[in-house]
């Protein structure tokens, strides 16, 4: 993924189109897209500006050899690339996803923390434990669970995501022994809003929770059905990352938010084991789990349409 020069998003296939070299690793800055293997340049709009010595190639157009392009889009700050040239626009796909979360203003929030790290458990299941209270009082007794209270019943969405609204005793971005260390709401914050967190799943591969001073963003992409490659973005208001004791009290949060995922993760891998074994059979939802069901009904219906 790029920004051309104008400013917009592209997102490309990373391979030459000469022999299939990957082109850029990692992250960072650059003019122009050069392969390391036969210097193929391409724009940052895609289009295939040098190819050495592919003068005397009978037929070679360098306008037939630009990279493989996706759909790319931004919205409330989050940006999607999209591989299915048949999937509907971002703005249809996402619904009323934005007038439910205005409150947050995510658009002009700044990610202070990005963790990248393996899970030996399916992609799904890091999703679907990030949006249901049943485990909170059994996996984080010790560390946050019972500053949840039980949460509102779902919200309503005409898009393809799911959202449910609980709130906390104190912050949820904390846990219980640090609540002296929240840092200020998020500007704009009225009302219920400011007394909870609200957490959202954008199906398939991307959840967070909007809390009352920051947001905290999972996503998880598939490696192997039983290993998935996942990332965790902490993101807070601008005027809150000014302060000068925002380093301070911030590494609070992130040791609130490393606790979860290490007790998380514990139980997923053993969640995964126990999957694995051919006896394992499905049980049935609780009232504290309508998101996972919510996306259990979502998926399946995409299934069967293809």
């Amino acid at each position: 993924m790029v920004r051309d020069k104008h400013g917009g998003l592209r997102a490309f296939a990373n391979s030459c189109r000469h022999r299939g070299t990957q082109l850029l690793v990692g992250a960072g800055n650059c003019r122009r897209i050069q392969c390391p293997f036969h210097s193929w340049t391409y724009a940052l709009d895609g289009r295939l500006i040098g190819a050495p010595r592919m003068d005397g190639a009978k037929g070679f157009e360098m306008a037939d050899y630009g990279l493989v392009a996706f759909r790319a889009a931004v919205a409330d700050g989050f940006a999607f690339v999209c591989l299915d040239p048949a999937t509907p626009e971002l703005d249809e796909w996402l619904g009323d996803f934005s007038q439910r979360h205005a409150p947050w203003g995510l658009d002009r929030l700044v990610a202070t923390r990005r963790r990248e790290f393996d899970i030996a458990c399916n992609w799904k299941m890091v999703l679907e434990v990030f949006n249901e209270y049943y485990h909170l009082p059994y996996v984080h007794a010790d560390s946050f669970g019972d500053i949840y209270q039980e949460p509102d019943a779902p919200d309503p969405a005409s898009g393809n995501y799911a959202t449910q609204f609980g709130a906390t005793q104190g912050t949820g971005g904390l846990t219980r022994d640090t609540q002296d260390q929240s840092l200020p709401p998020i500007a704009g914050l009225e009302g219920r809003n400011r007394q909870g967190t609200r957490y959202s799943w954008m199906f398939p591969t991307m959840t967070f929770a909007a809390g009352i001073e920051a947001i905290w963003v999972y996503e998880a992409h598939p490696v192997a059905p039983d290993r998935t490659r996942a990332a965790l973005t902490v993101c807070f208001p601008p005027e809150t990352v000014a302060r000068a004791d925002f380093e301070d009290r911030a590494a609070h949060y992130y040791d609130r938010f490393d606790t979860a995922l290490a007790e998380d993760i514990a139980i997923l891998e053993r969640q995964q084991a126990g999957l694995s074994s051919p006896y394992a059979m499905p049980g049935r939802f609780a009232d504290l789990e309508p998101s996972v069901a919510s996306f259990a009904h979502w998926y399946a219906g995409k299934m069967r349409a293809s």
